[in-house]
C-alpha cells in the first residue's frame, strides 16, 4: 500500500545521493516478516528498497531485538557477495537502524513452494552458495571481530526459537538447553541466521539471499538445519508435493556438502528448530491444530532418539508423512 515515508528514511536517500534534495519519491510499505519496516520507494533513478529495523517484533509473545543488528545486516550482504558473488542485493546507502539496498523484482522461494513448485537444481544452488559464503569466511579472525553479534544472536534466535521452547517441553529441556549451550559457542564463520525461503529470492543464476538480521560468527550448523527444517515443515502445507520438497532437501544437503562434525551438529539442532516451529515464539502461520501435532510429535521422537544423519532425519520425517 502506498504510504509516507518517515524523515529518517528522506533524510538518508537525499543525503546519499539517491534522491534529489526536493526530491518527494513515492512510496510502498512491503509485507513480509515480523522484524523490520519495509519500502519499496520509486525515486526518479528509479526503485529502491528501505529497511528499518525494529525495537520489538510483530509477533503475540514479547520478543525484543537491538537495532543494530540493521547495521550487521548490511555487513554480511557485503562480505557475502565477496565470498560468493551475486549472492545478496547491493547496499546503497546506510543509516544507524535503516539501509537501502538495491530492489530486486524477483520470486520468493517461498512463493514458488507454496505453489508447489519445487526445483531440486535450485535447492541445489542454495546449499552451493551457502556453502561459499560459509567456506569463504571460515577462521577468519577479522570477520570474527566484525560479527561478534552473540548477544544479538542469542536475543533473535537462541532465546525466542530454542530457549522457549525447552521452557515448554520440561521433559525436553536438558537437551535443548545443550544445543543452545553448543550452538553459542560454536565459532566457525558467518552465519546469517534466518536462511528461509521467505527470505531466499529466486534467480536463474542462483539464490538471493535477504534479511541478514541474525548475521553472527558462529555455527553453520544453524543455517543448514534451519533451512532444511522448512523444507520439511512445506510437506504439510503443500501435501501434493511432497516429494518434490523432499528431493529438494536431499539436492541442498548435497549441494552443500557437510564435513562430518558439521553434518552432527546439524541433525541435533533440526527436530528442535521443527518443535520450535510450533511451540517457540515464531510459530509458522501455515499449520492448523493437526499439522502442529505431527509436527510436535515426530519433533520429540527425533530429539529423544537423535540421529547424527539429516538423511536419517529426512527418512523419518517421510515415514510420519505416510
Amino acid at each position: 500500500m502506498s504510504a509516507s515515508l518517515p524523515e529518517a528514511i528522506l533524510g538518508l536517500l537525499r543525503g546519499a545521493g539517491l534522491a534529489a534534495a526536493d526530491e518527494v519519491p513515492a512510496a510502498t510499505a512491503l509485507a513480509g516478516g515480523v522484524s523490520s519496516e519495509i519500502w519499496r520507494v520509486d525515486l526518479a533513478r528509479g526503485p529502491v528498497c528501505v529497511k528499518r529495523a525494529l525495537p520489538r517484533l510483530k509477533v503475540a509473545q514479547l520478543w525484543e531485538a537491538p537495532v543494530e543488528r540493521n547495521r550487521y545486516e548490511q555487513e554480511w550482504m557485503r562480505v557475502a557477495a565477496e565470498a560468493a558473488p551475486g549472492a545478496a542485493p547491493r547496499v546503497l546507502a546506510q543509516g544507524d537502524d535503516l539501509f537501502a539496498m538495491e530492489y530486486l523484482d524477483l520470486p520468493l522461494w517461498k512463493a514458488e513452494l507454496r505453489d508447489g513448485r519445487a526445483d531440486p537444481a535450485f535447492a541445489a544452488a542454495v546449499g552451493r552458495t551457502l556453502a561459499a559464503i560459509h567456506r569463504g569466511t571460515a577462521g577468519r579472525p577479522d570477520i570474527a571481530r566484525r560479527f561478534a553479534t552473540d548477544a544479538i544472536f542469542h536475543a533473535i534466535r537462541l532465546e525466542p526459537y530454542l530457549v522457549a521452547t525447552a521452557a515448554k517441553h520440561s521433559d525436553l529441556s536438558e537437551r535443548i538447553m545443550v544445543l543452545v549451550d553448543r550452538t553459542a559457542k560454536t565459532r566457525a564463520c558467518m552465519v546469517h541466521g534466518d536462511v528461509s525461503p521467505k527470505n531466499i529470492l529466486v534467480t536463474p543464476h542462483g539464490p538471493v539471499f535477504l534479511d541478514a538480521e541474525c548475521a553472527w560468527y558462529g555455527d553453520p550448523a544453524f543455517d543448514i538445519a534451519f533451512c532444511l527444517n522448512h523444507l520439511l515443515l512445506k510437506c504439510l502445507w503443500v501435501p501434493r508435493a511432497q516429494q518434490g520438497f523432499l528431493a529438494c532437501f536431499d539436492a541442498l544437503l548435497k549441494g552443500y556438502s557437510p564435513e562430518e562434525a558439521v553434518e552432527i551438529r546439524s541433525a541435533a539442532l533440526l527436530p528442535a528448530l521443527l518443535l520450535a516451529r510450533v511451540d517457540g515464539k515464531s510459530p509458522v502461520e501455515y499449520l492448523d491444530a493437526r499439522g502442529q501435532e505431527h509436527v510436535r510429535r515426530t519433533a520429540r521422537s527425533l530429539i529423544l532418539f537423535p540421529e547424527e544423519k539429516l538423511s536419517s532425519i529426512r527418512d523419518a520425517w517421510q515415514k510420519s508423512l505416510r
